[in-house]
């Protein structure tokens, strides 16, 4: 029996992840990036204004083509084309650039950090087991957090006031990312369960908050974080892909944190 289609009420256990997952955990940090290009591009295609823009460079294909509908559907074609272009890049530029990071060697980078750390879910279907969802925290310390905000937060909207100073004594953090679920086996609670081992951890670490980035096209991410009591704290358009790509992806970038 396929795993990846067999995930419908099955029981999971999460773990410390291990080298031998490298391989499954690789794809599925592929796969769980490069799934939000699609619901990106149909929001950015929805806004009012690539609508407009589509509609008038239809018409000019129509015109120029001398009333060819093919002319204006391949010229509306173009235009969906490029959105698309863009938010593939922003994505796939993502998983790259962590391809080459923190990815590049979880071993080092979070198990041998006693302040970070990084977690698999199993699925055991008819006695196999896959990994079928991961996550990770990586510690953070007062003086990165505020080059982060004069960085990547230039010229976003911020949150504010006191709670920006409640931090622990040492104004350390814990940052989660790669929160990853593979599709069969979402609304099973296990996105509950990674955050949750999440927050457990810093804990346990005396974190006295926890962040994190969403991109706007994630909405059930950002549905389930609400509820676990995260609130946003910062937007911004900014990505490592060419401004003009951001501009017209139309994704901003939401920061959340709950204080633990």
């Amino acid at each position: 029996m396929d795993v990846r289609t067999s995930c419908f009420k099955v029981q999971f256990s999460i773990r410390e992840y291990r080298p031998s997952d490298h391989h499954v955990v690789m794809s599925l940090f592929r796969d769980g990036i490069l799934e939000h290009v699609y619901p990106a591009f149909f929001k950015a295609m929805s806004n009012p204004d690539h609508v407009g823009i589509a509609l008038s460079i239809s018409m000019a294909g129509y015109v120029l083509g001398g009333s060819s509908y093919f002319q204006a559907l391949l010229f509306g074609s173009a235009w969906a084309g490029l959105i698309y272009y863009c938010c593939h890049d922003i994505y796939e530029g993502y998983m790259t650039r962590r391809l080459s990071a923190d990815m590049a060697n979880i071993q080092a980078n979070y198990l041998e950090n006693p302040d970070n750390g990084f977690w698999v879910a199993e699925a055991d279907v008819n006695g196999q087991s896959k990994v079928v969802g991961m996550a990770a925290v990586m510690g953070k310390s007062g003086e990165e957090e505020e080059g982060e905000r004069l960085d990547k937060w230039n010229g976003g909207v911020m949150g504010g006031g006191p709670e920006f100073d409640r931090d622990a004594g040492d104004g350390s953090y814990g940052e989660m990312s790669h929160m990853i679920v593979e599709f069969p086996c979402r609304r099973q609670n296990l996105g509950s369960q990674l955050t949750q081992k999440a927050l457990d951890f810093c804990k346990e670490r005396g974190y006295a908050r926890l962040v994190l980035d969403v991109s706007s096209p994630q909405t059930a991410a950002v549905s389930l974080y609400q509820k676990f009591g995260f609130v946003q704290i910062a937007s911004h358009s900014k990505t490592h892909a060419n401004r003009w790509f951001s501009k017209m992806a139309r994704i901003n970038v939401m920061r959340m944190e709950k204080f633990i």
